[in-house]
Order: C-alpha cells, then structure tokens, then sequence
C-alpha cells in the first residue's frame, strides 16, 4: 500500500499470449521527479480537513459523480454555516465543469446566501463569489446578469485593493469578456486595455499573464476583421510565451491556435493549418488523449478544412472531436451539441440537405436539454435549421425557424451580429422567393447592424453588399447592382488574399453586373 513504482522495460512474454512482464523500480525517499509531483498535488488540493482536498483533487482530475457524491455526504455531516457554504460553492464548481448552469448558480447562490447572514454585501470575500456567478451566466448567455455580478464583485475590489492590483486586472478581464460575446467590441477593447495596463505596471515584461492580455485584445480585433492588428497582439503574447515558458507547455498550444483563427479568417488556410498544426503536436503531447482541449484542436482543423471544400478530411476532424466529447464530458453537457453544429455546415455544404437537418436538430435538442430557453446558441442554430430549409426550398419552414431565432435575438440582451445573421438569412430567403421589397428590408436591417458593429472595411460588410447586389441585379437595377458589387470587390480585395474564395465568387459577380450595363 502507498507505495510507489518507475515503470521500466515493458516485454512480451511470447508471441502467441497476450501476458506482458513489466520491469518496476521501487522510488526512493528523496526522488526529485515524485517530489515535485507530490508537491504539485498538494499544492492544487490545499485547503480544509483531507475530505475536503479529496474533492478539490476530484475536480480537478475531472471525477464529477465521485465529487458530487462526496460533497453531498459531507453536506449532511456539516455541524455550521462555514462548512455548508464551502460545499456549496464547490457543488457550484463541479455543476459549472459540467455544463449544468441552473444547477451552478442555485449552488452558487445558496453559498453566497449563507454567507450573507454574517457579512455586509461588500465584504472583500464575497467578491470571488459574484465572480464565479458572473462567469456561469455569461456561459449561459445571460449577459445583463454576468455584468450585474461582475459590476458587484469590481466594485468590492475598487474599495478593498490598491488601483494597479492584479485582482482588479481580472475583473476588467471579465467584463471585456461579456462585451465580447455581445459583440460589443469597442467596450471590450476598453475593458482589455484597463486590465493590460494594470499588468504592464504590476507584472514583469516577460509574464505569462501580461501574454493572456494580449491574447485577449487580438480577439477582439480579430472580431472586428481587423486582423493585421490581431496578428500583432497574438505575435506578442507568442513571444512572451516563448521566452517564458517550456516548448511543450498547453499555453504555447492556445497562442498557436489563436494565430490559426485569424489566418483562417483571412482564408489563408495554408497558414492557418500550420499553426493549427502546432497548437496540435503540442496538446497530444501535454494532455491525455480524450481531453476536450485536444477536441478543440481537431475542431479547428476540421473547420479549415471544411472552408477549404476537403469536406472528407473535415468530417474526419470533426467525427475526432465528436469522439472525444463523447468520452470525456457527461451526456448532459451543452458542448457535446458543437460537433453536430459542424456536422451540419459541412452537410450544407455538400448539398445533403437531410443530413444538414438531422445534424443542426440534433444540436438543438441538446441545447434544449441543457440551455436556458432563449440562450444565443439556440436562436444560431435556429437560424442554421432555417437556412437549410431555404436552400431545400422549403420557404415555410424557413421563415418560421428564422422568425424562432429573431424571437431571441431582438427580445434578449445578446450579440446583435447574430441577429445581423438572421435577418441576412431571411434576406436571402425572400429573394429567392423573388419578394425583392421584402428582401431589401432584411438585407438593410442587418447591413446596418455590422455597419455599426464593424469597421468600414470589415469582410462580413462585403458579404451584404454581394447579397444586395445579386437583388439589385434580378430587379435590373444594374447602376445600384455596380455600386454594391465594387464595395464588396474592394473590402475584399484590401482585406482577404487572392485566392480567396469570396473574393472569386464576387469577381464573377461583377462580370455578370457589367456585362448588363
């Protein structure tokens, strides 16, 4: 018992038997390697008796129903307020890893409650809690409320810490985190830029932390289409990385795969798999093989090469991923919807219309299952279903899946670019339907939303002056039709590479436009 062994060689003990002979060396007392393990352990489960560490250390190796029913026996066992309220908020802890958000905030706030009953609403210790309800529900996508919360726990930080406190650096972090999920991107810039500051004067200039700021701002500049600004923070961040930490460290792993993100963007998806590429030797290298981090490395790929058109290698990525979410998080988890949201685009783009639907239905079944009724994933995915019964030519059903999604979009405090989205999709539904009028209406609700949302050269922006064109085109408004089709020739041009097959697509638009002049 307790007692711990090297594995060495590892031989066959002869063809035809399955039976191995393993060679183990007893460690010794002073081992360097077991020492920094043991002490890495105890420095992660710290904290409270030993059954409290125990489910710290459940957590954090993922072991959900064994921490679960461990803080649950010691629920029943606690003698005070102190005990129930700790276990309360890491039932909230494990309910959030586990995708469960309702169940996290009532965990949550049942702490946060018990606490209240001996200290004011401001007391420094409750600020750690209004920050973990902040971050379940921006997961939830219930933004108002993550920044009512995030708002309580900065302003107990304001009064209790100096003003360049790295904890306050944090909680700007937060709030530009919401702002960027609204689509908010210049709130969020504003929130970043506060927390980077405060790490430029707190942090030496070489920190991983002060790399996680850059991070940050070059994703929301990549947001915005503007991505020669986004490679400059990220080719920061990397560099910082670089110098502090080892090759192999998961942390280079995500700078990889924020560079990758951007050139994919840009459709420079040779580029972008090469990083992508990166960011995947690594994680298999520093993960088990059915972490859901490494899921999202074979997402990305399978991503690139779906806007590539390989649709078989991304079906090969993506059915990784699915695999993996399958293995690794519980049957309830909202992520385990992600793989077949692709599955769906990549059907879409094959132009097997059934296999589209089952997909994009089968994702918002789970979202149904496991998200608030009107949370943004299920307003997208509406939209997604919407978009391939259009392309069926079931118009019907489209408008009345696009209008679920516009029921969401325009009534809950979300990113308004997706409801830019939806009315584009209903756009195009209407003129397919040869409703030019109506058409028009929608394409210009959402051309206004992105023209206030994004920069004036933003590719998203050309996308709408394409659709705009090919209306003005079938109406025979060719003057209008021209106008259009240069706005979305030139942003492209400025900002995607030549190659790109948007671009393509309205060059050829173009020749048609100027052929009818």
């Amino acid at each position: 018992m307790h007692t711990v062994f090297r594995i060495g060689e590892v031989r066959k003990i002869d063809k035809k038997s399955p039976l191995y002979e393993v060679d183990l060396k007893l460690t010794s007392d002073d081992d360097q390697q077991l020492r920094e393990l043991t002490n890495r352990i105890r420095e992660e489960s710290s904290g409270g008796t030993g059954w409290y560490r125990m489910g710290k250390l459940l957590l954090k190796i993922g072991q959900f129903d064994k921490a679960e029913e461990l803080y649950m026996a010691l629920l029943e066992q606690a003698s005070n307020d102190s005990d129930k309220a700790h276990i309360y908020h890491q039932l909230g802890w494990l309910k959030n890893d586990q995708g469960q958000y309702k169940e996290a905030v009532s965990s949550y706030e049942m702490s946060l409650k018990i606490k209240r009953k001996t200290l004011p609403e401001d007391h420094p210790s409750l600020a750690p809690m209004y920050n973990n309800i902040a971050l379940v529900y921006n997961d939830m996508g219930d933004y108002s409320k993550a920044l009512e919360f995030y708002e309580k726990d900065l302003e107990i930080k304001k009064k209790a810490l100096p003003p360049n406190h790295p904890d306050l650096a944090t909680s700007y972090t937060g709030i530009g985190q919401v702002y960027n999920n609204m689509g908010d991107y210049s709130k969020a810039l504003e929130f970043y830029e506060k927390d980077l500051e405060i790490k430029k004067k707190a942090l030496p200039p070489n920190h991983p932390h002060l790399a996680t700021s850059y991070t940050c701002i070059g994703q929301v500049y990549n947001n915005m289409g503007d991505y020669s600004k986004a490679l400059e923070f990220h080719e920061k961040d990397l560099e910082i990385k670089k110098k502090a930490l080892p090759p192999n460290h998961p942390d280079l792993a995500t700078s990889y795969t924020c560079i990758g993100q951007v050139y994919n963007n840009m459709g420079d998806y040779s580029k972008a798999l090469e990083f992508y590429e990166k960011d995947l030797e690594i994680t298999k290298k520093a993960l088990p093989p059915n972490h859901p981090d490494l899921a999202t490395s074979y997402n990305n790929i399978g991503g690139v090469y779906n806007n590539m058109g390989d649709y078989s290698k991304a079906l090969e990525y993506f059915k990784k991923t699915h695999q993996i979410y399958e293995n690794a998080l519980p049957p309830n988890h909202p992520h385990l919807a992600f793989p077949y949201n692709w599955f769906g685009k990549i059907y879409r783009s094959m132009k097997d219309y059934p296999k589209a639907l089952e997909n994009f239905e089968k994702c918002l079944a789970i979202f149904q299952k496991t998200l608030p009724e009107r949370h943004p994933n299920q307003a997208i995915t509406y939209s997604n279903i919407g978009d391939v019964h259009r392309l069926m030519g079931n118009y019907e059903k489209a408008f009345a899946f696009h209008q679920k999604a516009l029921n969401i979009q325009e009534n809950v405090q979300c990113n308004p670019l997706d409801c830019a989205l939806t009315y584009i999709n209903l756009g195009e539904t209407y003129r397919e339907k040869s409703d030019y009028s109506t058409a028009l209406t929608y394409f210009e609700k959402g051309l206004e939303i992105r023209e206030n949302k994004l920069p004036t050269n933003h590719p998203d922006l050309a996308v709408v002056y394409h659709n705009m064109a090919k209306l003005y085109l079938a109406t025979r408004k060719y003057s209008m039709a021209m106008k259009n089709i240069q706005q979305a020739v030139e942003i492209a041009q400025e900002k995607l590479p030549s190659t790109h097959p948007h671009l393509l697509e309205y060059k050829e638009t173009f020749e048609k436009i100027r052929k009818k002049m």
